[in-house]
């Protein structure tokens, strides 16, 4: 049997996980190469950092740029609240990794923009 999840549990759930990031906010993004040997990318979010789920998907308010990028391939990411606590993390790539990026290479002095970012809690499968 297949576990359903309806909607406004998914929501609050969703809403549980990101509001966890406003914790002494703002939080922080990291990009950083394979297993955070170096940290290429510090973003930082708003505070709060996600507007209220809708279907169980949450989507990121205005993130702010890093202006001053290191240099290095962009492999893995951590979502931190404000005081560096980790609150999740993932792959980066271009296409089918957690976080897509228009590359993956970063320069040094470079700028790191996300656009777009949203947390789904899956309906269950």
């Amino acid at each position: 049997m297949a576990v359903s999840i309806p909607n406004n549990v998914r929501s609050a759930a969703c809403d549980a996980i990101v509001d966890l990031i406003d914790v002494d906010g703002p939080g922080d993004l990291q990009i950083a190469t394979t297993s955070f040997a170096e940290i290429l990318a510090t973003l930082e979010f708003s505070n709060p950092a996600f507007g209220a789920a809708v279907n169980g998907v949450a989507t990121a308010d205005t993130i702010t740029p890093d202006t001053n990028t290191s240099a290095g391939t962009a492999a893995v990411f951590r979502i931190r609240d404000g005081n560096g606590d980790l609150v999740m993390n993932g792959t980066v790539g271009t296409s089918g990794a957690d976080i897509n990026l228009n590359s993956v290479n970063f320069a040094s002095g470079g700028t790191a923009n996300i656009t777009s970012l949203t947390v789904t809690i899956p309906a269950g499968g």
